[in-house]
């Protein structure tokens, strides 16, 4: 199968807007006859589900939290980027652009990365307009602070909360389409299955999480907004819900599956204390505006932070990146802090932390300044560490945080499934191999809000508004092989509980294809994903039944869905024979340790073609073609 991205001809700068004039439209009454299904109400689902709604389709909103309220979007602090140049510091479209293309250590698209950064600033219009309550200036215009990987100001932000604010605002203009009836909410309900008919997507199997019952919907199209796969590694930042089992399942149902091994790995967490947790915590990278970096110049040095001297310290960020200093790129100071920790140099109890000082900051602009920029983030640190960052130094440590590879999407955001749409975390589309810290917001409500709504008519127009009902066979033999599964994992009756299987997988690719991989170790890797799977299947112990409220049963599916992509994530790992961006193979680097990128041979994007259980998938490279920037090696000095 050739991949074709659909990119349009044409300048950069005209791409999207002569695409919306050349796509077809569906007129107001005939939107009244479609129906779309919408998985998953973050940032990216719920803006897409009322903004079709909006338009006149029919849409059908599913969620497995209680409210669409409790989307792991809200777990967004540090803020949103967009091209508005408030400060007449520099910034542009092209520049916000170019700046996430070479973040993302050119391995994205270059016409769908100019697109997010040309909506960009009407997604800032958008929720001013919603009440969004973003930072202001004291004149009034909006604020904005620096982020890695830039050297402008350009995000946007409502202190710690930007993606608990930005998450409302989308709610509501959801729950004015529910209210108006144009959307039927589903909460509760977690998405199993895809049903295709005559090769197109035509519905889902949902199973409603408090009774057990397997239920089918069917639609015109269906869109993906369910997130990233970091729970794969078991502790990440995300939240414990978030979880690969609905854009797996598609995966599975002929949606390829792109770049899978390139996972974003987030500098500033606070470390791990104890093998109790069950997930970590984000400090935003906000944060790295103000705070410096910086660790012990000796090796065991465990004196205090306030008693080592100034020149007894090393400010390494700075001292190695002066042009960026503290605001380098995620995958950049990620793979730093963990080099001076496996040097000796590390803080704290495990020495696997770095500190994070605001000291310099408070003695600048007074601790008041401080506190209003970032106080509920400082709260939060010291409700869980128990230490005051107004007094000493934040300790943290890179952590599993957000994943670039996702659901292969063209230009439309459709997947290889024809009518099968992927939006926000849950595509590949616009990150390439690093993220851009406050992109991921950008991306979200791009999607949802100024991309869907034109290329999703574009499909229906070209297909009759006839309704499949969920009697059709392909539905029933979807539910089948849904409630087929479910009874055999309830059947097992093993002796080993989910979470040790999560657990065991996760220190597996934290270890080998977490911060840094090599052959070796990915090696290792597969052969235990394997072994770890084999006995999930044989001696896993679920406790109760399908006809009831089973927080066990739902984490069982997700998990075994986890071994799967696990693999998939190794072998895409051990493909590419190349370092670039979060993807670092320790065999090549260059001799300032930094990522060596092979565009000669690994300028593509890998996506993957399911080929049944226990097969290898079947690897199909999108070439990446670069017109309008020039393929450099990354510098940040």
């Amino acid at each position: 199968m050739r991949l074709d991205s659909k990119i349009p001809d044409g300048q950069l700068a005209e791409k999207w807007y002569k695409h919306k004039f050349n796509v077809k439209l569906v007129n107001p009454a005939n939107k009244r006859k479609y129906d779309i299904i919408v998985v998953g109400t973050g940032l990216a689902g719920a803006s897409a589900a009322a903004s079709l709604a909006e338009l006149g389709y029919n849409v059908k909103a599913f969620c497995f939290q209680d409210s669409p309220r409790r989307a792991h979007s809200i777990a967004a602090q540090g803020g949103i980027n967009a091209a508005k140049n408030y400060q007449n510091d520099g910034d542009s479209v092209f520049r916000l652009f170019y700046d996430t293309i070479k973040g993302g250590d050119f391995r994205a698209r270059e016409g769908n990365v100019y697109r997010l950064a040309e909506v960009s600033t009407s997604i800032i219009d958008q929720c001013v307009a919603q009440g969004v309550p973003f930072a202001r200036e004291y004149g009034g215009l909006l604020s904005n602070r620096s982020f890695g990987g830039s050297q402008v100001s350009r995000t946007f932000y409502a202190r710690g909360q930007t993606g608990q604010q930005l998450l409302l605002g989308a709610y509501s203009a959801l729950s004015r389409q529910i209210s108006a009836g144009k959307v039927q909410m589903f909460t509760r309900s977690e998405m199993l299955d895809v049903v295709i008919v005559d090769g197109k997507a035509r519905g889902i199997v949902t199973r409603n999480m408090v009774s057990g019952k397997i239920e089918s919907h069917s639609a015109h199209a269906v869109l993906l907004c369910t997130g990233g796969y970091g729970n794969v590694f078991f502790l990440s930042t995300n939240a414990m819900g978030s979880n690969v089992t609905a854009a797996w399942r598609a995966h599975k149902k002929g949606a390829f599956f792109a770049n899978p091994c390139f996972t974003q790995i987030h500098p500033t967490c606070i470390p791990v204390s104890g093998d109790h947790q069950s997930k970590l915590t984000l400090m935003s990278e906000s944060l790295r505006n103000d705070g410096r970096v910086w660790v012990p110049k000796a090796k065991g040095d465990t004196r205090k932070p306030q008693d080592i001297p100034e020149a007894e310290r090393d400010y390494f960020l700075e001292r190695k990146y002066p042009a960026f200093g503290n605001l380098v790129p995620r995958d950049i100071a990620s793979r730093n802090a963990k080099q001076v920790c496996d040097e000796g140099r590390g803080v704290g109890t495990s020495g696997l932390a770095v500190y994070l000082d605001f000291a310099d900051a408070i003695k600048r602009d007074s601790k008041k300044v401080v506190e209003a920029k970032y106080g509920n983030l400082f709260d939060m640190y010291q409700q869980i560490t128990g230490e005051n960052p107004y007094e000493m130094p934040m300790r943290i440590y890179p952590a599993v945080h957000y994943t670039m590879g996702g659901l292969w999407v063209d230009y439309n955001l459709m997947t290889t499934v024809p009518g099968l749409y992927a939006l926000g975390e849950a595509n590949f589309s616009d990150h390439g191999a690093n993220r851009l810290g406050a992109s991921a917001l950008m991306q979200g409500l791009a999607d949802g809000y100024f991309v869907i709504p034109y290329t999703v008519g574009d499909y229906l127009a070209n297909m009759p508004a006839t309704k499949i009902g969920t009697d059709h066979a392909e539905f029933k033999k979807a539910e089948e092989n849904v409630k087929g599964q479910i009874k055999k994992l309830l059947s097992i009756n093993g002796t080993k509980t989910v979470d040790h299987f999560h657990k065991e997988m996760g220190k597996i690719m934290w270890d080998y294809c977490g911060m840094s991989r090599d052959e070796k170790g990915l090696t290792f890797a597969k052969k235990r994903m394997q072994e770890i799977r084999a006995e999930f299947w044989q001696n896993v112990k679920i406790t109760g039944t399908n006809e009831e409220l089973n927080i066990t049963l739902e984490k069982a599916m997700r998990v075994a869905d986890f071994l799967e992509l696990g693999e998939l994530m190794i072998d895409d790992a051990l493909n590419r024979e190349e370092s670039c961006g979060g993807h670092f193979r320790e065999e090549y680097q260059t001799p300032e340790g930094e990522a060596d990128r092979n565009d000669d041979k690994f300028a593509y994007v890998a996506a993957w073609e399911y080929t049944g259980d226990n097969k290898p998938e079947n690897l199909h490279k999108e070439e990446l073609v670069f017109e309008n920037v020039k393929l450099s090696k990354r510098s940040y000095k």
